[in-house]
Parts: structure tokens; C-alpha cells; sequence
């Protein structure tokens, strides 16, 4: 037996104070209960259901988050809204460190900055595709937000709920799960 052998034989795990390691099925054997602690996971991997509201309504609802703009008399708010959770992330020219850099709390560069704030909070909470109504009237300083929000990394189309597809489909779409590497 050479030295080599001889010293990786008595180097003995349990001696070292190293635990064995051991595989997640003894883990996933032992576990009863189960919870989820990021309930919007399924929402970000595209599996979870949109709710669809009934077929008669003039105004789709099937979305995860919805962009709503409110216009005051003297101020714009901007927040994105969850479809069952209520309002997630809001923007406005009532806060104070936008309102302390605006020269009008409704001109089309408060717009703008509103804009970009709330793309900013939108990729840090991990929101990065939001609906917009296709009824919001076009034109203006909406589309100066609008195009503010894309610039920040949101996307203004959410992507659709990934079906797994039969064997007989012709196009088998991109898991949403899967990391494709360039």
C-alpha cells in the first residue's frame, strides 16, 4: 500500500468532525409539512393561473399585476396593482423626494420621473412584466411613463401561463424554468 493510501484511509470523516453527507431524499422522506414562503413563485415561473373574471366583461382581467395611474388635481400617483393582493408598489409627486426636485407635480417630467422610480422599485421587488390597460388613453405624457417604465428593464406585456404541451403539439414552447446559456 503506498503513503498516498495509507493517509486518505485514516483520514476518517466522523475523526475530523466532518458529517456524512447525505442526499435530499432522507431529507424529503423526513419533511411533513411543506410551506411556501415566496407565494408569488408561481407567478414568476408562469405556471400559476390568471384569473380570467367572466367571459361577458367588456374589460379583460387576466393579469397577475395592473398598472394604474390616478390623476389628481394637483398630483399624479402611479401604482402597480396585484389582481388579488391590492396595491404592491406606488409612486407619486406627493412624496417628498420627488416632490422637493419638481418644478410642476403634473408636467410631463414628473411623468417622466415617476416613470423611472417606479421601474426602479418595480426590479427590485422582482416584478419585471406588468399589464396595461389597453383602454388608458394613448398620447402624451402616458407614453412618456410608459416608455420610462421599458427603459427600466419592466416589460409592459405580461408573458403568457406556460402549458405543458401534449406530445402530439406541433410547437413546444420555452420552459420558463429552464436557463438557456448564449
Amino acid at each position: 500500500m503506498s503513503v498516498l493510501t495509507r493517509k486518505l484511509a485514516s483520514l476518517n470523516p466522523s475523526r475530523l468532525g466532518i458529517s456524512a453527507i447525505s442526499s435530499n431524499a432522507a431529507l424529503v422522506d423526513n419533511c411533513t409539512q411543506v410551506s411556501n414562503r415566496n407565494p408569488r413563485n408561481l407567478e414568476l415561473l408562469r405556471i400559476a393561473r390568471k384569473p380570467d373574471g367572466y367571459h361577458l366583461e367588456r374589460v379583460s382581467r387576466k393579469f397577475w399585476h395592473e398598472l394604474i395611474i390616478t390623476r389628481g388635481v394637483k398630483h399624479v400617483e402611479v401604482h402597480i396593482e396585484h389582481i388579488e393582493n391590492g396595491p404592491v408598489i406606488t409612486a407619486s409627486t406627493k412624496e417628498w423626494s420627488l416632490k422637493k426636485r419638481l418644478y410642476s407635480y403634473q408636467d410631463s417630467s414628473a411623468y417622466m420621473n415617476i416613470g423611472r422610480v417606479l421601474a426602479e422599485r418595480c426590479i427590485e421587488s422582482g416584478i419585471f412584466a406588468i399589464h396595461v390597460n389597453p383602454h388608458m388613453p394613448k398620447g402624451g405624457k402616458i407614453d412618456l411613463l410608459l416608455s420610462k417604465l421599458e427603459e427600466g428593464g419592466v416589460a409592459l406585456v405580461e408573458p403568457p401561463v406556460y402549458k405543458n404541451p401534449h406530445p402530439w403539439d406541433l410547437e413546444r414552447p420555452e420552459k420558463p424554468w429552464d436557463v438557456i446559456e448564449p
